[in-house]
């Protein structure tokens, strides 16, 4: 016998197991699954039935990163012309960057809406950042070197600008920016 015909047999049974062990042909019919998006609940008369899916709560109303503020807007601020940013679907528009050209110079100005802002907020207190508040911007607003947070009704929002230089030259401007995003809010 040659070691192709012992092998043989050995191969076609590992194969088989798995089959059986799935439930080959000879089963039939497989058995209706219930449908994952839907649970089954007994009702007054214990006869089980459909349950209606949960409603969902809604949803705060999305804000747009880029309408807050404005290309020209950022402009001004970053005190350099800036590149349109990248487009994406008005409903996922939670963040919104404008960068310089590539020939320069290092500009950028990034906005942040929702939990992402006040995650960054959070962080910036847990490092210790020394946060000072801003008058007159929303129900509660910070600034720091570069970057501005601000909330309104309960939505948080962020501002913050990257440049080469000292940070005190933009303070004024971020604060003001604040001011008319809150405004928007």
């Amino acid at each position: 016998m040659t070691v192709r015909r012992l092998i043989a047999p050995v191969w076609c049974s590992l194969l088989l197991i798995p089959l059986v062990a799935c439930g080959g042909a000879d089963d039939g019919p497989a058995a209706p699954v219930a449908d994952a998006g839907q649970s089954v609940t007994a009702t007054s008369g214990g006869d089980p039935s459909a349950a209606a899916p949960a409603e969902e709560s809604p949803a705060a109303p999305a804000v747009d990163a880029c309408a807050l503020v404005s290309k020209r807007e950022a402009e001004k601020l970053a005190g350099t012309p800036l590149e349109d940013p990248l487009e994406k679907p008005a409903p996922d528009r939670d963040t919104c960057t404008y960068t310089g050209p590539v020939s320069g110079p290092t500009a950028q100005v990034e906005v942040f809406v929702g939990p992402g802002a006040k995650k960054f907020l959070d962080i910036e207190r847990e490092l210790g950042h020394e946060l000072t508040p801003i008058s007159g911007a929303g129900d509660e607003a910070y600034a720091e070197d570069g970057t501005v947070f601000v909330s309104k009704g309960g939505v948080w929002v962020s501002i913050r600008l990257v440049r080469t230089d000292d940070p005190a030259r933009y303070r004024a401007a971020l604060e003001t920016l604040a001011r008319t995003t809150a405004g928007r809010l």
